[in-house]
């Protein structure tokens, strides 16, 4: 696994500067995904539109405008819209696909100097914690090609882990940005619902949860990218205006929960991995305390998985019915189940994603962040949903996942970070949560972590 020679903020002063091109940068990117082929993490190119995109915005510069992202090369995920794109959903119900316009992160990205040269895999509708899918096959690991990334924004997250590009755009619904960053290595950052206005695009299957989320190789070129695409949009009415950062970092109240509150299981190498982190941001002055949030009885991941199935049937239950054969098999076992849940089945999903919310709303209350395991494991086979043991524990399809979904049905902001390896090399991360709305202090927060780490 290489790292880019640059980072977003060096491409982009390079090229205002005049020290290299947009148009040069754009062609050593597409070089670096065409020698990249075999991670399958890039699924669909278009060089002469990337080249064409890159050409104006080297126009622009020599016209005098500036740009904070001026040339640096982006990868999309293949849900989001950018206009004249195939972009899939990683389905064969939509091959064809092709954005008849930019979502508004995208524009917002463009508009700021940034290219696309490349759309990355997802798996089929965002819908499962691995990436591959009837159309473009897995998604490879960047340090393991016999590993998978995670999901499902494991395509963009290996992208910028192989150092194809700097940045990458996902998407967040239940971990999406912040577990396949974890098992590569990388920063990926979940937003406040709202910060980054979504759409337009696709109907949503997961219902006030999915947000876009930024993935870079360190906390400043997300930090950067988030500033490039947050704010209201008359466009989106569930997007918002985001606080200032914090003045005072140092005075933040900061908790560290080993396994959330919740009785899941943890591989001892990131258990060990995590407490060795804190003991280190406690050397450094971080005031850090262990402090488990409080969950109402019954409170898990299962209480609200009928709520993606009910979307996803919602969505796409006629398709499934014609014939069940055009979905990834994962995802009509999902379609399937989501038919079969009753009006009271999913109000009692609502009331549980509700009930998370307000234990988090009232955690939040007496601390200002708190510190978890991104993935209670490392990467895993690719041919697998998930790994067979976690923590000497038989695991779920969906054991690999139990520390981030919480966090979308409370809407808050969080990060993950690298924070250490295993025998073999395979990183894992720690997550950082904030409040909603507290954004740019999480992330000034996370700098200054990632600094002593």
């Amino acid at each position: 696994m290489t790292k880019p020679v640059n980072s977003a903020r060096e491409i982009a002063a390079d090229v205002t500067a005049g020290r290299t091109s947009a148009a040069e940068t754009a062609k050593a990117a597409l070089a670096r995904i065409e020698a990249a082929k075999a991670l399958n993490a890039v699924v669909t190119i278009d060089p002469a539109r990337t080249l064409a995109d890159a050409a104006a915005v080297d126009a622009r510069l020599r016209s005098g405008e500036k740009m904070l992202l001026a040339g640096v090369p982006i990868i999309v995920k293949d849900n989001i819209w950018v206009a004249g794109w195939r972009i899939t959903q990683g389905s064969r119900l939509f091959a064809d696909f092709i954005a008849p316009r930019d979502a508004i992160a995208i524009e917002r990205l463009r508009n700021a100097g940034a290219v696309v040269v490349g759309i990355g895999a997802t798996s089929e509708f965002a819908s499962k914690g691995v990436t591959t899918s009837q159309l473009y096959g897995p998604t490879r690991h960047p340090l393991d090609p016999t590993l998978t990334p995670g999901g499902s924004s494991g395509g963009p997250a290996a992208a910028v882990a192989a150092g194809l590009v700097p940045l990458a755009i996902g998407t967040d619904a239940g971990g999406s940005s912040r577990r396949p960053p974890a098992h590569v290595g990388i920063a990926g950052f979940k937003p406040s619902y709202g910060a980054i206005p979504y759409g337009p695009g696709f109907a949503e299957p997961f219902f006030g949860l999915s947000v876009i989320a930024p993935i870079a190789t360190d906390v400043a070129d997300i930090a950067l990218a988030f500033d490039v695409m947050a704010g209201v949009d008359p466009r989106d009415p569930d997007s918002a205006d985001i606080a200032q950062e914090a003045d005072d970092i140092a005075g933040l109240r900061i908790a560290f929960s080993p396994r959330l509150g919740l009785d899941v299981a943890v591989d001892d190498v990131v258990a060990n991995g995590l407490v060795s982190t804190v003991q280190r941001l406690s050397a450094a002055a971080l005031h850090i305390a262990h402090r488990d949030p409080v969950w109402p009885a019954g409170t898990t991941e299962e209480a609200v998985m009928p709520l993606q199935h009910a979307g996803l049937a919602a969505l796409y239950g006629d398709a499934f019915r014609k014939d069940p054969a055009v979905f990834d098999s994962d995802i009509a076992k999902q379609i399937e189940r989501g038919l079969s849940w009753s009006g009271a089945d999913i109000a009692g999903a609502l009331v549980a994603s509700a009930a998370i919310a307000n234990a988090f709303a009232a955690f939040f209350t007496e601390v200002d962040l708190l510190l978890t395991p991104t993935v209670p494991c490392v990467a895993w086979p690719l041919t697998q949903l998930g790994p067979d043991m976690i923590g000497g524990r038989p695991a779920s399809p969906r054991g690999h996942a139990v520390f981030t979904p919480f966090v979308n049905h409370a809407r808050l902001p969080a990060i993950s970070i690298p924070c250490g390896t295993d025998a073999n090399g395979l990183p894992f991360g720690l997550q950082i949560i904030a409040r909603r709305g507290q954004d740019r202090t999480l992330l000034r927060a996370a700098r200054q972590i990632e600094a002593q780490l």
